[in-house]
C-alpha cells in the first residue's frame, strides 16, 4: 500500500464551541485532489469545508456523519497513489462507512471495499442508533435518504411521527440543527445561570439620521456600498462605548477586564440556520463609510453560508437591530456571553409626540425607535447603563457630530 495521510478536524476552535460531521463529499475508494473539499463540519456557529490535505484516494472513514468532533481529531485517511491509480478511483466505490467500514485501506491499491446489499448492511451512526432505540423502530422497516441509502436523523424522525396513533395532535418533527441547540444552551446559560439581566429603555429620534443617510446615499452607491441605519447605530456604539467604556468588558471572578478595542457582534437572522453574530472588528477608528463596508460584507456572507469560524469569535460588545423584522421592543435581549452589555433597536415608525417651540407645546410627527440596553448588572449599575444610553441617542438625534 502506498502512504497515507491523516485527515484531522481543523485545530482552531473557540473554547465551548461543538462540531460535527455534517457530511462527507467523497465515498471510500473514491478519489480526491489536494485543497479539493472533502468534509463538510458543522459547529455551533457555522458550517466549514475541510480540503483534502493531499492528492489519492479515500481509503478510511473515521468519524461517521452527525458524529461529534473534537479540534484536531483524526478523521480518516487518504492513500496516497501514482496519478494513474488516482485519476481510475471512480465514483463506483463503496459509499462512505465508519470506523468499521474503513478496512479499505488494508487491501491492496486498487481494491475497492465492496458494498453488502440490503438495510442491515447500512452503518449507522451512534445519534440514529439512539434514535432507533428510543422510538423502537427496526432499521430495516425504514428507507434510508442519506448518502449511499444510509439512514440520518431526518429518516428515524420521519417513519417516528408517521407510526403515532391518530389520538397525538397532527405536527411535525423538525431536527434541531447544532446552531439551534447551541444556541438553545447559551441562552439558557447566559440568563439563568451566569449573569443577572437588567434592562433600559429610550427612544430616539431619526430625524437627523434620516435625513444625513438621504444626502449621503447616492456618494455610498458609487463606492459600492450601501448605507443602511445598522451603520449609525454602529458608530453610536463606539461613542457610548468611549464615554462608558465598562459596558465593553467581561467579567471574572476576579477582575473587571475592559477591552481596549471594540468589536461589535451583529446578530443576523439567516433562513434556515438561525441566528448569527458575525463580528465587525476594530469599529473603533472606522469611518461611516468603513463602518458600512464592513457590515455590508458580514452580512453577504452570512446570508449565502461563507463565513468562517474566525468571523464569530472575538465579539466585545453585542447590536440586535430586531425592528428589521417589525418587532418595537425586546427585553431583556439575552446578553451574549461573555460579554457585559447587548443594544436592541426596535422598529422605526412615525409617531406623534409633544415638541416644546417657545412657550407652547405643539403635536409633530417624528420618525423614532425604542432603543434598549440589556447589561449584565454584576458589571454596571443603572445609572452607567442610563449614561450609555443618553450619550447614544443624542449621537443620533444631533447627527452629524
Amino acid at each position: 500500500m502506498s502512504a497515507a495521510v491523516e485527515i484531522r478536524a481543523p485545530s482552531e476552535q473557540t473554547e465551548g464551541t461543538r462540531s460535527q460531521v455534517l457530511r462527507w463529499l467523497k465515498r471510500l475508494g473514491e478519489s480526491v485532489r489536494e485543497q479539493e473539499p472533502l468534509i463538510e463540519i458543522e459547529t455551533d456557529k457555522v458550517t466549514v469545508e475541510v480540503a483534502a490535505p493531499a492528492t489519492g484516494v479515500l481509503r478510511e472513514i473515521l468519524k461517521q456523519e452527525q458524529e461529534e468532533i473534537e479540534p484536531g481529531e483524526l478523521l480518516g485517511r487518504l492513500e496516497l497513489a501514482p496519478a494513474a491509480a488516482v485519476a481510475g478511483a471512480g465514483p463506483g466505490a463503496a459509499p462512505a462507512g465508519g470506523a468499521d467500514g474503513g478496512g479499505g485501506g488494508a487491501r491492496g491499491a486498487g481494491a475497492v471495499p465492496a458494498t453488502p446489499a440490503g438495510p442491515a448492511a447500512r452503518p449507522l451512526s451512534p445519534p440514529v442508533r439512539r434514535l432507533l432505540a428510543e422510538h423502537g423502530l427496526d432499521a430495516a422497516t425504514i428507507e434510508g435518504s442519506g448518502e449511499g441509502g444510509r439512514i440520518t436523523i431526518e429518516d428515524v424522525l420521519r417513519a417516528a411521527a408517521s407510526g403515532r396513533s391518530l389520538e397525538d395532535r397532527e405536527a411535525r418533527l423538525v431536527p434541531h440543527s447544532a446552531v439551534r441547540k447551541r444556541t438553545a444552551e447559551h441562552m439558557v446559560q447566559s440568563l439563568l445561570r451566569t449573569a443577572p439581566h437588567v434592562t433600559t429603555v429610550f427612544e430616539a429620534d431619526m430625524s437627523a439620521v434620516l435625513r444625513d443617510r438621504t444626502r449621503r446615499r447616492v456618494e455610498f452607491e458609487q463606492s459600492g456600498v450601501p448605507l443602511t441605519l445598522t451603520a449609525y447605530f454602529v458608530r453610536a456604539v463606539v461613542a457610548a462605548i468611549r464615554a462608558v467604556p465598562e459596558v465593553n468588558s467581561r467579567w471574572t471572578d476576579t477582575a473587571l477586564e475592559i477591552y481596549e478595542t471594540i468589536h461589535v457582534g451583529i446578530a443576523t437572522a439567516v433562513e434556515g440556520t438561525g441566528l448569527l453574530v458575525p463580528v465587525l472588528r476594530d469599529a473603533g477608528p472606522r469611518d461611516l463609510l468603513e463602518t458600512a463596508r464592513g457590515l455590508d460584507d458580514l452580512v453577504t456572507r452570512a446570508r449565502t453560508g461563507r463565513l468562517e469560524p474566525a468571523d464569530m469569535r472575538g465579539g466585545t460588545f453585542t447590536l440586535s437591530n430586531h425592528g428589521v423584522s417589525g418587532s418595537l421592543l425586546a427585553a431583556p435581549i439575552v446578553i451574549n456571553q461573555p460579554q457585559s452589555a447587548i443594544l436592541g433597536i426596535g422598529k422605526l415608525e412615525k409617531r406623534a409626540v409633544v415638541a416644546e417651540e417657545g412657550d407652547e407645546d405643539k403635536i409633530v410627527v417624528q420618525p423614532r425607535c425604542y432603543v434598549t440596553l440589556t447589561i449584565d448588572h454584576r458589571v454596571l449599575d443603572g445609572h452607567q447603563a442610563n449614561r450609555f444610553m443618553q450619550v447614544f441617542v443624542r449621537t443620533m438625534e444631533d447627527w452629524p457630530t
